[in-house]
């Protein structure tokens, strides 16, 4: 099911008695989800992303704008009626009933032609739980589940209903960070095997990097960026964008461009081509320097951590935003600990130039 949001806006009345302007938590979303595909909202606390998955469910009405599932306006429709699939972060099961019995709560209220019968929703319950693995354990409460096991049974709730549309808000918030990987893998099973339109919001730029066909990043309710994930991360528009996405952070510089050239702390540190002369804002990425002896871009060496396959030098540099630079390189080069400065290379994909002001992307 393709959904399509036109010119998507909320605003609340502010608290302020005293101020009249509107608080805005979604400004004009323009927005094509593919039919089948999964999409990732992401963004910090407060950016507007749970507003935008409340408004495509129906529990919240737009201020503004349309939302059409397939060719059918549901704007003004109830939730009831559009045929979506809802997973919240907290997992909302009635203790009281069995894994079985929660899972089949939503076609006990099925009406008309709609309406099954015992047998019909204890075969549909079967089948959600089945998909989702826990088929095993529908006779227990949920008190006698694991968290992962319980946000399962949530997700099989949500697909018992055969929704259009499946809306995922925060749903891995309250595992711990196995559970996180095992249960999001899970999701993309699920999401590719029911091919399911399903929309996933959350703050974990991993979790919506590592499941989603695309991503849209948020701030301040409005849309920074729409792209594949990959894409999104290695060509970001804005330092926003660079900022939010990447474990560890991107490393981030005052410098300046001066006849082509990059600037970084006085060392000529990369050709940046037709890059008009000013001062810029550098962003590197951590696996974007080259260990080598003559390299020129040098750093303070404050510690060398071996993570396996691969070394995280930490060090400091009087131009960096920020208190330490994170260089990812392969543990095969060798660092001496007691060493006071590393020179590096610079991988030119990597290093990302912004417009001082504007923080707009300069791309060369």
């Amino acid at each position: 099911m393709k959904i399509v949001l036109q010119d998507l806006t909320k605003r609340y009345p502010n608290r302020n008695r005293k101020i009249k302007e509107e608080v805005v938590a979604v400004d004009r979303f323009n927005f094509e989800i593919p039919d089948g595909e999964l999409i990732g909202l992401l963004g910090p606390s407060g950016c507007g992303k749970s507003t935008t998955l409340n408004m495509i469910c129906g529990l919240e009405k737009p201020t503004e704008g349309r939302i059409f599932f397939g060719e059918d306006d549901v704007t003004d429709l109830p939730p009831e009626n559009r045929g979506v699939g809802m997973v919240f972060q907290s997992y909302a099961l009635y203790p009281h009933l069995t894994v079985r019995q929660n899972i089949r709560f939503p076609l006990e209220n099925l009406k008309g032609d709609k309406k099954l019968s015992n047998t019909e929703m204890d075969q549909r319950a079967d089948e959600a739980a089945k998909l989702v693995q826990i088929d095993q354990l529908m006779d227990r409460k949920p008190s006698e589940l694991s968290g992962g096991q319980q946000q399962r049974v949530s997700i099989a709730r949500a697909l018992v209903k055969m929704p259009r549309v499946l809306l995922l808000d925060e749903p891995l918030s309250n595992l711990d960070a196995r559970l996180r990987l095992q249960t999001r893998e899970e999701i993309r099973r699920i999401q590719r095997e029911t091919g399911i339109t399903t929309v996933f919001v959350t703050h974990d730029q991993e979790e919506a990097m590592s499941i989603s066909d695309g991503i849209v990043v948020m701030a301040s309710g409005v849309v920074q960026q729409i792209g594949k994930p990959q894409d999104v991360y290695d060509d970001p528009v804005n330092l926003f964008v660079a900022k939010f996405l990447g474990t560890p952070a991107i490393n981030v510089f005052a410098g300046e461009v001066k006849g082509g050239h990059l600037f970084i702390n006085g060392e000529d540190v990369l050709p940046v081509g037709s890059v008009p002369d000013a001062p810029v804002t550098v962003g590197i990425r951590p696996e974007g320097f080259v260990l080598q002896d003559d390299g020129p871009f040098t750093v303070d060496l404050v510690r060398v951590e071996v993570m396996g396959r691969d070394t995280s030098v930490v060090s400091t540099h009087p131009s960096l935003e920020g208190a330490t630079v994170r260089s990812i390189i392969s543990a095969e080069n060798k660092i001496d600990p007691k060493a006071k400065q590393v020179h590096f290379a610079l991988k030119s994909a990597k290093v990302l130039l912004f417009n001082k002001e504007t923080e707009e992307r300069i791309r060369f």
